[in-house]
């Protein structure tokens, strides 16, 4: 398997002769296509992993909504600091040269177009771009809503890392949204356990770049999305 899919960017691969993607290969993947030199925001949930597989070489600089530049990988052990937290309250590291500020100036950041990166986590991506991911629409579900929306439309590219599938068997990855909507047409490009899907807004088709234990013919039988191949 590649550590990066931008390897595949001239054919799609099925790699049919093993299993879906674990937690940890998703976000080496998303880590490895994350452009040098990046500013990048890791939502709450899966995304959080990927700092976990960034290198120094890569350069990239990590930015949380409650106040922090420079994050590093989670903290373990005697490193943990209870003060040092990201935004979904997990223990993290700092790097040299870090730096904290008032959540009122992180949240400008968002909002003011400086972040190149976003990884967010998501119920549903419809085909057209539109996210959503801060409420399912139940009456007896907590609305979350968190710097989603300002990440969804200040983040120069969105990143989404998801299970293709819920518990249910239901695709996450849709023709249309069902649940309340983050965000218009913000996603480029969607990570999950099955698959990697560029996605075009203003277009319903999604390009799948490559498959895990799954082949696309199968994909086109359980995705009520078109789905479209890279060819050499």
């Amino acid at each position: 398997m590649p550590s990066s899919t931008q390897e595949l960017l001239h054919t799609t691969t099925e790699h049919l002769q093993r299993g879906a993607l674990s937690t940890d290969e998703l976000a080496a993947i998303v880590a490895a296509d994350i452009p040098d030199g990046s500013f990048v925001n890791l939502g709450i949930g899966q995304p959080t992993k990927v700092a976990d597989h960034l290198t120094a070489e890569q350069g990239v600089v990590l930015h949380t909504e409650n106040g922090m530049l420079g994050m590093g990988p989670a903290a373990h052990g005697d490193d943990v600091d209870p003060d040092l937290t990201n935004a979904g309250k997990v223990p993290v590291t700092e790097l040299p040269g870090a730096s904290y500020f008032h959540h009122a100036d992180s949240f400008a950041m968002m909002r003011g177009g400086h972040l190149d990166v976003c990884v967010l986590g998501a119920f549903q991506v419809a085909g057209n771009g539109d996210l959503a991911n801060w409420h399912t629409g139940r009456a007896e579900d907590i609305p979350a809503v968190g710097g989603a929306m300002d990440l969804a439309t200040g983040a120069r590219n969105v990143f989404v890392m998801m299970t293709l599938f819920s518990k249910d068997g239901s695709p996450k990855l849709v023709r249309e949204c069902t649940y309340p909507l983050t965000g218009l047409g913000c996603v480029s490009t969607v990570y999950t356990d099955h698959g990697i899907f560029e996605v075009s807004p203003g277009s319903d088709a999604v390009t799948v770049r490559a498959t895990f234990g799954i082949s696309v013919e199968e994909l086109r039988r359980r995705l009520d999305v078109p789905l479209v191949t890279l060819t050499t």
